[in-house]
């Protein structure tokens, strides 16, 4: 079977490896026929080279780490050793391995959910980060009435800005130095800020600060001080973005004077959430269509990845299909 790996910084590599035998799937696992895959800004450090945690993440100069680093996957399910998925059904959600890139994938079946096959599957792959999303906000005070500031409107940031949109929010602000003037109407985005988020904070006026600020960029430091810094008293701060450092340095005294709230977490009830997303995708359809700007075969991973990495108007998310 086909197979990518990452050999290098910003270098995939196609190889043929033997598929998975039944006996290696495991109770609560499923193996999967690669269907469709969406690259995540989550996957783009270890593109770039970075030594990520993960088990198998362990070559010289990149993870050369079979199917690595795709977990948001579709997939026609092979084999199952779990009791909610049947062999033919077709899923979404995660790659549990974080190794989606391949042709058979063997997967957890928690985090998986069947789905209705008549949508198309590049759209579909946008179940699984609308599944986070929805998750994160559920942990969020009601957004009904409120000023709701996103950092970041790539993939991620506008599903927030939409779903705060759908929550009732009085207004969301989304902030990036990508100008989204383009896709800002779609994702219920009211003012776009084009500048980096120091920038934001710097012109911001004290009057005008949003009571809930989303972090959706991750892997630096800065962008999570200066949503503490914008968030108004009383304001609540989540922190969604991925961190590459063990240890964030945060401004206590802002805290603590301001009386803030903040807050971060993985995605847990994952298949409860995929259904949630599907109702979401349901209420909203033209939702998926607007997400997915570009889709490449699952051969042209290094094409889709070097989009990805390049942060242009316009691109939104980035899908690959069998």
């Amino acid at each position: 079977m086909w197979a990518h790996r990452l050999i290098a910084p910003y270098q995939f590599e196609r190889v043929e490896v033997a598929e998975p035998a039944e006996q290696q799937i495991g109770p609560g696992q499923v193996l999967l026929r690669f269907v469709a895959a969406g690259v995540c800004g989550s996957d783009l450090p270890a593109f770039r080279g970075a030594q990520g945690r993960l088990p198998g993440d362990d070559g010289a100069g990149a993870a050369e780490k079979l199917g690595f680093p795709i977990h948001e996957i579709v997939g026609d399910v092979i084999v199952s050793r779990h009791p909610q998925h049947r062999p033919g059904d077709r899923v979404v959600g995660w790659a549990s391995g974080f190794d989606g890139l391949m042709e058979r994938v063997v997967s957890d079946g928690d985090g998986l959910l069947g789905y209705d096959p008549a949508l198309d599957p590049a759209r579909a792959v946008g179940l699984q980060p609308l599944a986070c999303v929805l998750y994160a906000v559920e942990q969020l005070p009601d957004l009904a009435g409120r000023h709701v500031a996103v950092i970041g409107q790539g993939s991620i940031g506008l599903l927030f800005s939409v779903v705060a949109k759908a929550a009732g929010a009085r207004r969301v602000t989304g902030v990036d130095p990508v100008d989204r003037r383009d896709v800002a109407a779609a994702f219920g985005v009211d003012s776009v800020v084009q500048a980096t988020s120091d920038r934001w904070l710097r012109h911001l006026d004290p009057a005008d600060r949003p009571e809930i600020v989303i972090e959706a960029v991750g892997h630096q430091v800065a962008t999570l001080g200066h949503a503490i810094e914008a968030a108004a008293p009383g304001g609540t701060v989540f922190y969604f973005g991925v961190p590459d450092d063990d240890s964030y340095p945060i401004n206590m005294r802002a805290m603590l004077r301001n009386n803030l709230t903040l807050i971060s977490g993985i995605t847990h009830d994952r298949r409860r959430m995929l259904s949630a997303a599907a109702r979401f995708a349901a209420d909203h359809p033209e939702l998926l269509g607007d997400y997915v700007t570009h889709v490449f075969g699952c051969h042209q991973a290094q094409d889709a990845f070097e989009l990805a990495a390049r942060p242009v108007p316009g691109r939104v998310k980035i899908a690959m299909v069998a």
